[in-house]
């Protein structure tokens, strides 16, 4: 793939050829399976999601990816206990890189949805958590972060979008809601304007 920039060549953000990133914390999510045969991996899909909502670093959204959260340690979580999800990768408050699926495979993170007229995006594309809400503005660290990772993947996968939760399942999903600072996100990740057609439509 092509080289697209210093960021994408940051030590360790560059995924292996099993898919791993080796400078995200692994934390291995058991829900995942094989993506469909010869599907490229050409989308990047940005959400946000904390928990209990609105709780930063508690260490509840590992446990939620990897079926051990303790439904008993707060109201909400009775609602998702028997919900089975995962993400490629978590950004954490701090700017820590979290990953739970490789990107070869395929993480449960999109729901029904759908990209430019393609269905099922789980199929082909990676998922990026980013600890926050829609109406709390993300940390300086988490658009560092995120901006390196993209253009990793960038470098790696033919990436062809990248999109928000949002614009994928509107009218589901709000996220990564209006405190998500694309401008400076694309600006600091240098993603051509072609990349990401439903900003341009907005």
């Amino acid at each position: 793939m092509a080289d697209h920039g210093a960021l994408g060549n940051q030590p360790g953000y560059l995924p292996d050829a099993d898919g791993w990133v080796p400078a995200a914390r692994r934390v291995p999510s058991p829900n995942f399976d094989a993506r469909p045969d010869g599907m490229p991996v050409d989308v990047v899909v940005i959400h946000n999601i904390s928990l209990p909502p609105g709780q930063f670093g508690t260490g509840d959204i590992e446990a939620f990816f990897q079926n051990r959260l303790d439904a008993s340690r707060h109201p909400f979580f009775q609602t998702i206990r028997d919900v089975r999800v995962s993400a490629h990768f978590l950004i954490s408050r701090e700017g820590e890189l979290v990953q739970f699926v490789a990107c070869t495979q395929r993480a449960w993170h999109a729901g029904q949805s759908e990209y430019c007229g393609r269905q099922r995006c789980n199929d082909f594309s990676i998922g990026i958590e980013i600890e926050g809400t829609d109406d709390v503005p993300f940390t300086p660290a988490q658009y560092t972060t995120a901006a390196a990772l993209v253009a990793a993947l960038r470098t790696a996968y033919p990436i062809q979008g990248v999109a928000g939760h949002s614009d994928i399942a509107p009218g589901r999903k709000t996220d990564p809601g209006p405190c998500f600072d694309w401008a400076r996100f694309v600006t600091l990740a240098k993603l051509p304007v072609a990349l990401l057609p439903y900003l341009r439509q907005g």
